[in-house]
C-alpha cells in the first residue's frame, strides 16, 4: 500500500472554459511533488461523462493552432464509490469495475459553472472527500456575480455601480431593468452572472448597443450583470491563501497589475489566454506601500465575506475616487503563468510548493460542517 497521498486531478466540465481546465490540469501535474503524491487524472467531457484520463494524455495538453484541449469523450465512464475506507474512483467496463483508485483529495481544475460553483464541491460533501479550494457556499456565491456583490456590500466593501437583471426581470420586467441601467454611465459591461474569463462579456459603449449585448450575454447565461465600467482606472490583483494559523486566517501576495494593451482597454478571452500582445501583466505591481496594504486588506476582507477557503484571487480597479472591489475567483487561472500563481511567485512560493501547499489545507481541513 502506498504511503503517498492520493490525489485526483479534475479538469474539463460542461462550461465554456474547458479547455482552459485541461491546460490547467496539465501545469499542475508538471508541477506535483511524485515523490509525495500519487496522482490520478480524472476528465469530465464536454457533455459530463466522466473517464478516467493517462497523466501522460493529461501532460500533452497545449493550445495547437489557436485550440485549446478537451476531454475526448469516452468510451468507459469513470464512477465515484464510497466504502468503509473512504472514497475510490473506477472505470466501468460492461458489468465490472476496473483501474480501481483510492482517493484522500480532489484537486478540482474546473473553471466556471458546473464546477466551480458549489456543484461539485457538494459532491464532494456527500461523498466526505476532501477537497482543495472553498465550500459549497463560497464557490456558488463567488461564481455568482449578483450575489458577490451583495456579501461585498454587507462587508462594508466598495462596490462600483451595477444592475442585476434575472431571466425573470428580462421577461417580465424589461423596461424596469433598462431604466436602471439607463441611470448608469457608459462605457457598461454586460456579463454573464455565472461565467469567468471574460466568454460572453459585452462591452457597450451607447444604448443602442444594449439589446444586441444582452442577447449575446443570455447565450452563456440567462441572469446577467450589467455594470458600470471603468474609464482610465488602474487594474490590480492580490492572491489570497488559506492559513489557519495566521491571524486573518489567511495570507496574502504581492500585487499584480494588469495593462490591457486593446484600444478599449477590455482584457477579455483571447487577450488572456491567445494573444501574447493583449495584455502586460506587471508582478510586482508599481503601486504606493500605503495603497497595496489597503488593498490587502480589502482582499482579506473580500476572502471572509464569501466565506473563502484554500485560494481566491482578489480583483480591483483602482481610480482617483478610490479603491473598488471587482470580484473574487475561488479557482482562478492557475496554470503556471496565472496571475495567481505568478503574485505567489513573486511573494517567494514556488509554484510546485503552492500546489503542495493547497493539498496540505485541503487534507488538514475536516469533512463535514466546520
Amino acid at each position: 500500500m502506498s504511503k503517498r497521498t492520493r490525489v485526483a486531478l479534475i479538469f474539463g466540465g460542461q462550461s465554456s472554459e474547458h479547455g482552459i481546465s485541461c491546460l490547467t490540469a496539465a501545469s499542475v501535474l508538471k508541477a506535483i511533488d511524485k515523490e509525495r503524491f500519487d496522482v490520478y487524472g480524472v476528465g469530465i467531457s464536454k457533455t459530463g461523462r466522466w473517464t478516467q484520463v493517462p497523466l501522460d494524455v493529461v501532460a500533452s495538453y497545449r493550445i495547437v493552432d489557436g485550440e485549446a484541449p478537451e476531454v475526448a469523450e469516452p468510451t468507459h465512464d469513470a464512477v465515484w464509490m464510497v466504502n468503509e475506507d473512504g472514497c475510490e474512483v473506477a472505470t466501468r467496463s460492461g458489468e465490472k469495475l476496473v483501474d480501481i483508485h483510492g482517493i484522500d483529495v480532489a484537486f478540482a481544475l474546473l473553471h466556471g459553472p458546473f464546477g466551480e460553483d458549489g456543484t461539485l464541491q457538494g459532491m464532494f460533501e456527500m461523498m466526505g472527500i476532501r477537497y482543495v479550494g472553498s465550500g459549497v457556499t463560497a464557490s456558488a456565491v463567488g461564481m455568482d456575480k449578483h450575489f458577490m456583490k451583495v456579501a461585498f456590500e454587507s462587508a462594508g466593501l466598495p462596490v462600483w455601480p451595477y444592475v442585476t437583471a434575472s431571466a425573470h426581470r428580462l421577461a417580465h420586467h424589461r423596461d424596469d431593468v433598462l431604466a436602471e441601467v439607463a441611470e448608469l454611465e457608459y462605457p457598461l459591461f454586460v456579463k454573464p452572472a455565472r461565467g469567468g474569463s471574460s466568454i460572453g462579456i459585452v462591452r457597450v459603449t451607447e444604448p443602442a448597443q444594449l439589446e444586441a449585448a444582452i442577447e449575446e450575454a443570455q447565450r452563456f447565461d440567462p441572469k446577467l450583470v450589467i455594470e458600470q465600467g471603468f474609464v482610465g482606472a488602474r487594474e490590480l490583483e492580490v492572491a489570497v491563501l488559506g492559513d489557519p494559523e495566521h491571524p486573518d486566517g489567511c495570507r496574502t501576495s504581492v500585487l499584480g497589475e494588469i495593462r490591457v494593451n486593446a484600444a478599449d482597454g477590455f482584457y477579455d478571452y483571447e487577450a488572456k489566454y491567445f494573444d501574447e500582445d493583449g495584455a502586460a501583466l506587471d508582478a510586482p505591481a508599481l503601486i504606493d506601500p500605503d495603497l497595496a496594504a489597503e488593498i490587502q486588506r480589502l482582499a482579506v476582507r473580500a476572502f471572509h465575506a464569501v466565506d473563502g477557503e484554500g485560494l481566491v484571487r482578489a480583483d480591483f480597479f483602482v481610480t482617483d475616487d478610490g479603491v473598488w472591489i471587482n470580484e473574487v475567483n475561488t479557482m482562478p487561472g492557475f496554470t503556471e503563468i496565472s496571475m495567481y500563481p505568478t503574485l505567489w511567485q513573486e511573494s517567494g512560493m514556488t509554484y510546485p510548493e503552492l500546489v503542495g501547499r493547497l493539498i496540505d489545507l485541503a487534507l488538514a481541513r475536516p469533512v463535514g460542517l466546520r
